[in-house]
């Protein structure tokens, strides 16, 4: 680790060493996500990074402060993920042989991509912690270096170079919101950004099943854990190196509800026009959660990554039409003769619905035998939409309901 304590200057040097091997990624402004939240949206776009993910440039910085003796012995990483590909992707492309220590458990589609780029992947432990135990162990027994996700300056100052690239691209921003799992990403940027604009607000944003940054700066001891869609940043305990630096040069810490990060993703792929992971929509999901916050701003938002899984991500989509009524369920009740089926489903013709599947039951025990229901779920435009259609079925004489989507 370096010598010296953290600084802009630090954060400088990095972007110097890795200049030309990450891409400068853009920073877009969105005017659809500003309709929709009500300040001047952009958009730091490092899903669009090597790998999909912004851990390439703490991986690289960290890489090159290697001597040659140090880059011939190799190195070694802890991560599941986007740190991990990070390693991986900088040490194949420069000849460093590379281990990356994954936990048990790791799903194999992040477990081949780490190999694709070349690593040596070892399943070691049922916990990161475990993993992280394992591959700090062998790194002094090797006498390899450990290249930590997110607790080394290096690494942090790497991480950094995003707060640069968003002043440069936008010097009016108002606001700059971070994802933060150990807190690497956002100490750096706060330096780098406050450096060149002390006036700025630096905003960090947490799962709320994981406000291990919040209970560092606060002093609290909130509970860390459960499952959330935002594994990226899914951390019990916050770095020791950059927690100081949030405490010292972060406006505020929020935390942001599960619910919230699904609308997130959803939104930035369906408005926004970019696929994220969970972690990378969090800063979107404050904007909507703390909109008073924010409204007015110009605020930058750091997209750090996109490594989701397809079908996570079908399945977000889905929730999100569930959520808005575009699509929804309803339970209606009619008497059990021919012609029933063919009038609803006319109905929703008329009124441009698409039924998307009909389950026609006769055995309900709480009708009578001479009446059925039917299951029909729909395609509506929106909620007022599917209001119209409803009104249209019940005009028709019929009893209806919408089914909870927390029912099987």
């Amino acid at each position: 680790m370096s010598p010296s304590p953290l600084t802009a200057q630090s954060v400088r040097a990095a972007r110097e060493r890795i200049a030309g091997h990450i891409i400068v990624t853009p920073t877009v402004f969105s005017q659809a996500l500003s309709q929709a939240t009500g300040a001047h949206v952009y958009l730091k776009l490092e899903n669009l990074q090597h790998t999909g993910a912004f851990k390439v440039r703490g991986a690289l910085a960290k890489i090159t402060t290697l001597n040659d003796a140090q880059k011939k012995a190799g190195v070694i990483a802890m991560s599941a993920g986007n740190h991990a590909q990070g390693v991986a992707y900088h040490a194949g492309r420069l000849g460093i042989p590379a281990t990356i220590v994954m936990p048990k458990g790791t799903p194999f589609m992040k477990i081949r991509k780490t190999r694709d780029y070349g690593a040596t992947v070892l399943l070691e432990g049922e916990s990161l912690v475990e993993a992280s135990a394992f591959a700090e162990k062998l790194a002094t027994e090797r006498g390899i270096t450990f290249i930590h996700l997110y607790n080394d300056p290096d690494v942090i100052a790497g991480q950094g170079t995003i707060g640069f690239e968003m002043l440069d691209a936008v010097p009016e921003l108002d606001t700059i919101v971070v994802p933060i799992g150990g807190g690497g990403m956002i100490a750096g940027i706060a330096l780098a950004a406050k450096a060149v604009k002390p006036t700025i607000d630096i905003i960090g944003v947490e799962p709320e099943l994981y406000p291990s940054m919040s209970n560092a700066v606060q002093g609290r001891k909130l509970p860390c854990g459960g499952s959330t869609m935002a594994e990226g940043i899914a951390v019990v305990t916050a770095g020791a190196v950059s927690a100081p630096i949030v405490r010292a040069h972060v406006r505020s810490v929020v935390t942001v509800s599960e619910t919230s990060i699904e609308r997130a993703v959803a939104m930035l792929a369906t408005r926004g026009k970019t696929v994220t992971e969970g972690a990378g929509a969090a800063p979107l999901a404050a904007l909507l959660e703390y909109r008073d916050m924010f409204e007015g701003k110009t605020v930058g938002l750091v997209i750090s990554g996109a490594n989701v899984d397809a079908r996570m991500l079908s399945s977000v989509l889905m929730r999100d039409l569930v959520r808005e009524k575009k699509v929804l369920t309803l339970n209606i009740e009619m008497p059990d003769k021919p012609g029933q089926l063919h009038a609803v489903s006319g109905i929703c013709a008329e009124e441009g619905a698409n039924v998307m599947e009909v389950i026609h039951s006769r055995f309900a025990m709480d009708l009578s035998a001479s009446s059925a229901r039917l299951g029909i779920t729909l395609e509506t435009r929106d909620e007022d939409h599917a209001k119209q259609v409803m009104d249209r079925i019940r005009m028709s004489g019929f009893k209806l309901s919408i089914r909870d989507p927390n029912e099987p």
